[in-house]
């Protein structure tokens, strides 16, 4: 064993999916006590690596090594017999099961060879009082929110007393308080000799907390730079290839207000309650709001995926059914804000994904055709620039990009009325975000409705016409284009009035 060898030290590691090379030689060394940041573009590798290293993949060729040791990862206990821990951006938690019984999931403890809730609630209990997290073990997961959930992922890889811990975009689904205690935790593990490999598309995250970062592009490593040497513009550069230019100005769009989605005093259990609002085409209503007030269960229940308790949906003077397949129908699409869970089918392919809103129009004589599905497929491919461009490659096999591109493109390849966006760009690398965007305020210009829920207080002031903040179960204020910022949406959400925003 070399003591000055790095703790891992992934060399020349090589991948294939259905032909295409995802990973090109990329080399990884990982130390003790660091904080060593991973970035790129969708698409770059940087999921297929990780999943290398934890036993999810098997490498094609390329060796891994732990303090000097040469080592074989062929699945998830190998990585945790190693010391390897890791925190997926999609989470992998039973939604049934408690907060405890997901932390200690095969790794149950027992008394007398029965399982014992008592001592492993109190076991949770600790880890969550020393990490400072607001939980309660014997709570199900399934009545948490995507924030809470991360919490509970976080715990559940800390208690394997990993020597390396991987996080894939930890801080995705947390308020700006509960990232900071996310960081006070990693902080507190580098001090135990801990290594953290961290994922983020946030360069502001990465720029604070990383020791070194390494940048792949196109399956590649293409440098690894010091604390010291971190800027945005030389990630940026790095990242992409060139220079970012954002858009400037956005696609030119009339507000037609005789094209109207009107909500009227609409409830949802306690969630919210005497919602009024109206969004008109042309234009991309924004809604803001702190995690948990309710953003997300408004817009399915315009959607049909939730029976509002109370009010009116109305598009155009005309009552919104109140079903999916209706809406769907009617011209409506949801963009969700859980992809995996409830945005597309993993194993299923681009073509089959892409299809599924869209067999009513595709079907002739109630038949749908190969060929036609798989020119429409091919189209959407092409028009929103899904990479593998391959029909058949199963889309749980893509990037997080393309993965959100399939979902927004199964949509825009339909003739939309509105469209319900649920945080587009989460785990989305900013060259993507560029795309996506573009892509949103083109419907808009067509007379289309977009409504967008962020948590991204500057995407949110970027892209949005107007904006739309809740708190408290009700809309509490409203900026337009030219009084919108960051500052003021969050202060709204917070249920301070400023200025900028008029009352509602």
């Amino acid at each position: 064993m070399d003591e000055n060898a790095p703790l891992l030290d992934a060399k020349g590691i090589c991948k294939q999916f259905s032909g295409v090379e995802v990973l090109k030689d990329v080399d990884l060394d990982i130390r003790a006590g660091e904080v060593h940041a991973l970035m790129g573009e969708n698409g770059a590798g940087k999921s297929t690596i990780i999943k290398i290293i934890t036993g999810v993949y098997t490498k094609d060729s390329g060796e891994l090594f732990m303090d000097g040791a040469p080592i074989e990862i062929h699945s998830r206990q190998d990585a945790r017999d190693s010391g390897i821990s890791v925190i997926y951006q999609e989470l992998s938690l039973i939604p049934a099961l408690t907060i405890a019984e997901n932390i200690f999931l095969g790794q149950e403890i027992t008394r007398k060879g029965v399982l014992s809730r008592r001592k492993m609630n109190a076991a949770a209990m600790e880890l969550i009082e020393k990490y400072g997290f607001d939980l309660k073990p014997a709570v199900s997961v399934e009545s948490l929110g995507m924030a809470k959930r991360q919490m509970v992922e976080i715990l559940k890889a800390l208690s394997m007393s990993a020597r390396l811990v991987i996080m894939d975009e930890p801080t995705a689904s947390l308020t700006a308080a509960e990232t900071e205690k996310l960081f006070d935790t990693i902080i507190g593990l580098k001090k135990t000799g801990t290594a953290i490999l961290y994922i983020s598309h946030r360069l502001e995250e990465v720029i604070r907390i990383a020791d070194r970062l390494t940048v792949m592009r196109d399956g590649e490593n293409v440098g690894v730079l010091t604390k010291e040497e971190l800027s945005p513009e030389k990630v940026t550069r790095m990242m992409i290839g060139r220079d970012i230019r954002r858009v400037s100005d956005r696609v030119s769009s009339q507000v037609d207000e005789n094209t109207s989605l009107e909500i009227k005093d609409l409830s949802y259990k306690k969630i919210f309650a005497g919602v009024n609002f109206k969004a008109n085409g042309g234009e991309v209503l924004g809604i803001g709001g702190l995690v948990g007030s309710g953003r997300t269960e408004l817009i399915k229940c315009i959607y049909g995926d939730l029976k509002p308790g109370a009010g009116e949906i109305t598009l155009n003077g005309r009552p919104v059914r109140k079903t999916v397949g209706k809406n769907i129908r009617n011209g409506f699409g949801l963009v969700p804000e859980d992809r995996r869970k409830e945005g597309f089918v993993p194993v299923l392919s681009i073509e089959r994904n892409i299809t599924a809103a869209s067999y009513d129009t595709l079907a002739n004589a109630g038949f749908v055709s190969g060929r036609s599905e798989a020119g429409y497929a091919e189209k959407a491919i092409k028009n929103y620039d899904i990479r593998p461009a391959k029909r058949r490659f199963p889309v749980g096999n893509l990037s997080g990009g393309n993965q959100q591109k399939v979902v927004l493109g199964r949509w825009l390849s339909r003739d939309l009325k509105v469209l319900l966006l649920d945080e587009p760009t989460v785990g989305v690398d900013i060259g993507v975000k560029e795309e996506l965007y573009k892509y949103i305020w083109e419907l808009a210009a067509s007379g289309a409705i977009v409504i967008m829920v962020s948590s991204d207080l500057d995407e949110l002031v970027y892209v949005s016409d107007r904006i739309l903040v809740m708190h408290g179960g009700r809309f509490f204020a409203e900026f337009t284009r030219e009084t919108a910022t960051p500052e003021a949406i969050l202060l709204a959400a917070s249920g301070v009035m400023t200025e900028e925003g008029g009352a509602l």
